[in-house]
């Protein structure tokens, strides 16, 4: 594969910053792919799903596969809105989540779409759920917004890397911040994203 594997979304693939001089995600994928096969990193820390048509105003110009990770901070935002809310009755509750759910569904949608419009194969990855400090509520809310997600991937005929299962170590989430990749998380996304493009034109859908 000597093609230019371009990284967008947010500090799943930015985290250099996290990793205390050890490998970031573009490292270890720059190592991993073939000879001749190139990375660029466009994905910058606490982007949402919005701000990645920005990121695309940088794209290069030899681009052959695009590969994105967004929605983290999108829930980790509606989080901090849904979870200070005094209790109300479950019915409520549910209702308030399906809404803020929704909205995200139909920006991702819509992101999707015009990344499908570059006619490059496409490659989008989950929100990873294995955080040590997170709550089993909040783990629950992002099962929801993974639906969505995993949803409109299937549906736009994405390729799709399920950092659920990628990223099932504690060690594989950063000292410094627990909620991005460490080194060896990094490490691990790097090897789905490589086995992700080689597998692309084959039956395989889902990397994991």
């Amino acid at each position: 594969m000597s093609g230019h594997v371009v990284l967008l979304g947010d500090s799943i693939f930015d985290n250099a910053s996290y990793v205390s001089g050890g490998m970031s995600v573009i490292d270890h994928l720059r190592r991993r792919l073939p000879n001749g096969g190139k990375a660029s990193l466009r994905a910058v820390d606490g982007a949402c799903v919005t701000n990645v048509y920005r990121q695309l105003e940088q794209m290069p110009a030899d681009a052959t596969h695009l590969v994105l990770s967004i929605g983290g901070n999108d829930a980790l935002f509606a989080s901090g809105d849904l979870f200070t809310e005094d209790p109300q009755p479950m019915a409520q509750s549910l209702e308030r989540v399906a809404h803020v759910v929704e909205q995200f569904a139909q920006e991702h949608r819509e992101l999707l779409i015009h990344l499908k419009q570059w006619e490059k194969p496409l490659v989008v990855c989950t929100i990873y759920d294995h955080i040590p400090s997170l709550s089993k509520g909040e783990r629950v809310g992002l099962s929801v917004f993974n639906d969505a997600i995993t949803r409109n991937i299937f549906r736009l005929g994405a390729t799709m890397i399920d950092l659920r299962l990628v990223c099932d170590d504690a060690r594989d989430y950063a000292e410094i911040s627990p909620i991005e990749p460490s080194a060896q998380g990094g490490e691990k996304i790097a090897r789905a994203i490589a086995d992700a493009i080689l597998q692309i034109g084959s039956p395989r859908r889902v990397i994991v």
